[in-house]
């Protein structure tokens, strides 16, 4: 087993990102992190190093995503492993949320990771080899969450590219895997992460009520620990056949079967007007 393989994690200084990196270089893996600010790498995990290459990064400039790769290549020598971790929570009914909200919050979620994909790849053809994990959620298979349809819609974008890149990338022997948590002891409910409406519509009652829930009653109570979501993600990294969706949380199982069911029903409950369409 090769344990001096060159990780790339994003959105590394807090969350699941920054506990993956701590467990990743305590296992001797070679990290790269990035995050909005190099200080608070520096600061939370260490200074550069041959095992460590904190950056300061801008997803969404793909002249920058492009110039990091390559600083990261000349630094390693290598990269073998992804983790499209950036991204934060938009709260927001889908009327109350302005153009900018919206957008800025793909220009993150998605836009980012296609960038950090679109760099990756070249060099991952190249050696013919490489996994590409993108973090969405389980807001990205389900979006029964008032108040949350901008975020989770970013989220089954980030499933529908990873299904997509699954399939584009097998033929180089690059795997491809999206990840759905489920609810994290993490700081992404802080008032400080969670970005809520600019100008929100009191008429919407159910979004208020979710909203408050998350903020005040969920975040610090969730069920799922990222220390161990980390060794997840490290131990499917040594997969020979690794999948291409990874539910990660109690929580997340239990959302994935109720849709799947509520699915089936409907299915069969209009199979008829389905089935009506054939010529």
């Amino acid at each position: 087993m090769n344990t001096k393989k060159v990780w790339l994690v994003t959105g590394a200084s807090k969350g699941l990102g920054l506990a993956l990196v701590k467990k990743l270089l305590n296992e001797n893996y070679r990290v790269a992190a990035t995050s909005r600010s190099v200080e608070s790498l520096v600061s939370k995990i260490g200074d550069i190093s041959e095992n460590f290459l904190p950056i300061e990064l801008n997803l969404t400039d793909d002249t920058a995503v492009k110039s990091t790769i390559a600083k990261i290549i000349s630094h390693f020598g290598q990269l073998d492993v992804v983790v499209n971790n950036a991204g934060y929570g938009q709260i927001g009914t889908l009327e109350e949320l302005s153009d900018k909200e919206a957008r800025t919050n793909f220009d993150i979620n998605v836009f980012g990771t296609l960038n950090i994909i679109r760099n990756t790849m070249p060099y991952f053809r190249e050696q013919k080899s490489g996994h590409i994990f993108n973090i969405s959620s389980v807001g990205g298979f389900s979006a029964s969450f008032p108040g949350w349809g901008i975020y989770c819609s970013t989220k089954f974008a980030v499933a529908g590219l990873t299904e997509s890149l699954s399939e584009e990338a097998k033929s180089f022997g690059i795997h491809a895997t999206v990840v759905y948590p489920g609810y994290f002891r993490t700081d992404f409910l802080s008032k400080d992460s969670a970005k809520t409406p600019e100008h929100p519509i009191a008429a919407y009652e159910e979004a208020r009520n979710s909203e408050q829930a998350h903020l005040d009653q969920i975040n610090g109570n969730q069920p799922n620990d990222p220390e161990k979501a980390a060794e997840v993600l490290i131990s499917i990294s040594k997969e020979e056949n690794p999948p291409l969706h990874l539910l990660l949380g109690i929580d997340a199982y239990d959302i994935l079967k109720n849709k799947t069911d509520i699915m089936l029903q409907a299915a069969e409950q209009w199979k008829n007007y389905t089935l009506s369409t054939a010529l």
